[in-house]
């Protein structure tokens, strides 16, 4: 199973910040936005979808890390430690609630940074000794997650990794690169042969590039999530090796439903790869058009009408299809699980 679990608030308005000033407002408004959102609740639901469908695995996405500290304090480094919300505690609190049914195999730090925040929206106010009208600092650790079913799967070798090829932001001038990559874990379930499970978050968003040999180059029109895909099945790539791989997770690509040119780039990469889709093509799974995520805001069920997130195989006359299913499509206990659907499927391997 691949879920995104949506990170709680739309981080344009900081991305686009032209000043500190518009960047410390912006961190106020996405906190108040994050505490809107309820992943408290928000993760009942979720747990629901996995313990339904009983995945042996499951790769998360935007398993997010909410921390504060004084805004007295620096922001550069990350620094904060009192949490706030964490996503993976709070889920798997949920998902053990009654038995021990799930573990967290690798919890994967990627884009990591802290901001002052401005939370009443008044920048004559501030803490004491704090800057811009701030009243705390918020820090944002997103992560990338393996889930193992407790009892029925065996993993060994997990481990992950960074892109050399990262979008790179300049909120208030400041360039900021977006660290994403990927987790992997190599497993064995009772009856099947040993496989690799990869599970990645591929760029949203394509403006700017920063790697090791071109700096803060305008690419645009789905290059850095092509240039990611390519590191997944490189040489020595996470998606690649003697076990067959299943590689899942939001890649924010596909060939049938792409909505801006060059969103098939990734995807296309991983097919002349030799990677097959092994997961639903209907219902959609993305995304929900709205920030928060309560019945009664804007977001609606025709808001899915696009695929990004995938499970594949590099060993499709191995590896094959019995079932897939989405799963989320419909709000509960007030909210939508996530901005995405969840997406599960059953597979045979000899």
């Amino acid at each position: 199973m691949t879920r995104n679990l949506y990170l709680g608030a739309d981080l344009t308005p900081g991305v686009n910040a032209k000043n500190l000033q518009q960047l410390v407002d912006a961190a106020g408004k996405i906190i108040h936005q994050v505490d809107q959102n309820k992943f408290q609740v928000r993760a009942k639901g979720l747990a629901a979808e996995i313990l339904k469908k009983q995945p042996d695995l499951v790769g998360l996405q935007e398993a997010s890390l909410w921390r504060t500290q004084p805004c007295a304090k620096s922001p550069l480094p990350p620094s904060a430690t009192h949490v706030r919300y964490d996503y993976v505690k709070l889920l798997l609190g949920q998902l053990n609630k009654n038995a021990k049914n799930y573990r967290a195999v690798i919890v994967e730090p990627e884009f990591d940074f802290e901001i002052w925040a401005n939370t009443d929206g008044n920048e004559a106010t501030h803490g004491p000794g704090c800057p811009y009208g701030s009243e705390t600092n918020v820090r944002l650790t997103m992560n990338d997650v393996i889930l193992a079913r407790i009892g029925h799967v065996t993993t060994t070798a997990a481990k992950g990794g960074h892109f050399k090829t990262l979008l790179q932001e300049k909120p208030a001038g400041v360039p900021v690169n977006v660290t994403r990559g990927w987790t992997q874990v190599d497993a064995k379930v009772a009856g099947a042969g040993k496989f690799r499970f990869v599970n990645t978050h591929l760029e949203s968003f394509d403006n700017r590039a920063s790697n090791h040999t071109n700096q803060g180059t305008d690419v645009g029109n789905g290059q850095v999530r092509e240039a990611q895909a390519k590191e997944l099945v490189g040489k020595n790539g996470a998606a690649t090796g003697k076990l067959p791989v299943i590689l899942l997770g939001d890649l924010n690509s596909d060939k049938k439903t792409e909505v801006k040119p060059g969103d098939a780039r990734a995807y296309k990469v991983l097919l002349k790869a030799g990677f097959v889709e092994r997961s639903a093509g209907k219902p959609l799974s993305c995304c929900l058009k709205g920030d928060v995520l309560t019945t009664s805001g804007p977001g609606k069920l025709s808001d899915f009408d696009h695929k990004v997130d995938h499970v594949m195989t590099n060993r499709p006359k191995q590896v094959t299809l019995v079932s897939s299913a989405v799963t989320g499509r419909k709000p509960v206990n007030g909210f939508w699980d996530s901005d995405h659907a969840g997406l599960f499927s059953e597979l045979t391997l000899p």
